[in-house]
């Protein structure tokens, strides 16, 4: 059975004063059916850019190429505006990082939940009201009723993600693409909005994708793991053998800065940061702040991986063979 969502060789370049920049570089990933995919990394590893690209939702001065882009049977890359319009919001639908900015702040949070039910589902004033009142008492917001009249700045930032969730979740899409949900919420906020992402993943059998730099996040919802670095993928595991066995040391940093691993001793960091357009390294794009980097890293690219769970991009991975 073919996968809902196939991406093989996605590539985003944005042309810049400075020259070209890839901001993503032949990623590979897939999502069945009711699973949950976690795509991780820290700022600037291309994760919400690749999920962008998916939607079509980039600007005009990105340029999109990939060898399959396909979503329940549409091939994505063929697609003219209007159909894609059909899908988008519909059959895929996408949470953003800040509710605040995302919402419009200029219409009511009924209004801005009836758009979508009346462009995607043809419903009536009426239906679309009894709609968004049963939408909002979905994803736990008191009052739902009540709450139809109110604009976003009337909203704390969790109201206003959870306003977010139920404009995403209005057309029963199935797939859902959650861009670092919890960023911007206190810790209890964050508990309550990854269950209810993940109730709502399990009552309505809707595939799910996490786009986060949270590995804590990634422990408690994902099934499946990618993991980016300045736009490459570098590592892809289940979940259990991401924690139990990282592959790439990029992901043994990130899983080492977890509070629960360091102790009670400082935290490790990964020195450096992610590189950009004018300061992109030979050789690995990660050997810079690799503490195993010897001279091949430095002057060899490493070999691309396939699309197989537990493969790294990485010379001398960690738990595994050596690349060739």
């Amino acid at each position: 059975m073919p996968a809902l969502l196939d991406i093989r060789n996605l590539s985003v370049t944005f042309e810049t004063a400075q020259g070209p920049f890839r901001a993503v570089d032949q990623v590979d990933f897939s999502v069945d059916t009711g699973e949950r995919l976690a795509i991780v990394g820290e700022s600037g590893s291309g994760k919400s850019v690749a999920m962008l690209a998916v939607m079509g939702l980039l600007p005009k001065t990105a340029t999109v190429t990939a060898d399959v882009m396909a979503f329940n049977g549409h091939d994505l890359r063929q697609l003219d505006a209007r159909s894609r319009r059909k899908i988008i919001g519909r059959d895929m639908s996408m949470i953003f990082q800040e509710p605040i900015a995302s919402l419009n702040p200029c219409f009511t949070v009924g209004f801005q939940i009836g758009e979508a039910l009346k462009t995607h589902l043809g419903l009536d004033r009426a239906a679309r009201r009894k709609r968004s009142i049963e939408l909002l008492e979905a994803v736990g917001i008191p009052e739902p009723a009540q709450r139809l009249s109110a604009f976003p700045h009337q909203l704390s930032g969790g109201m206003s993600q959870r306003v977010m969730i139920a404009m995403a979740i209005s057309c029963q899409p199935k797939l859902l693409i959650a861009d670092e949900p919890t960023t911007a919420l206190d810790v209890t906020i964050q508990a309550q909005i990854l269950e209810l992402l993940i109730n709502l993943q399990k009552d309505t059998g809707m595939a799910l994708v996490l786009i986060t730099h949270d590995m804590g996040v990634v422990a408690e919802t994902a099934e499946r793991v990618v993991v980016q670095y300045a736009g490459q993928q570098v590592e892809r595991q289940s979940i259990r053998g991401l924690f139990e066995a990282p592959h790439h040391p990029y992901t043994a940093a990130l899983l080492a800065a977890l509070p629960e691993r360091a102790g009670r001793g400082r935290l490790p960091q990964i020195p450096g940061v992610v590189p950009g357009l004018g300061d992109q390294p030979d050789g690995c794009l990660f050997n810079p702040r690799c503490g195993y980097a010897d001279d091949r890293c430095r002057r060899v690219v490493p070999p691309r991986t396939g699309p197989e769970l537990g493969e790294a991009l990485c010379h001398y991975p960690i738990n595994g063979e050596e690349a060739a």
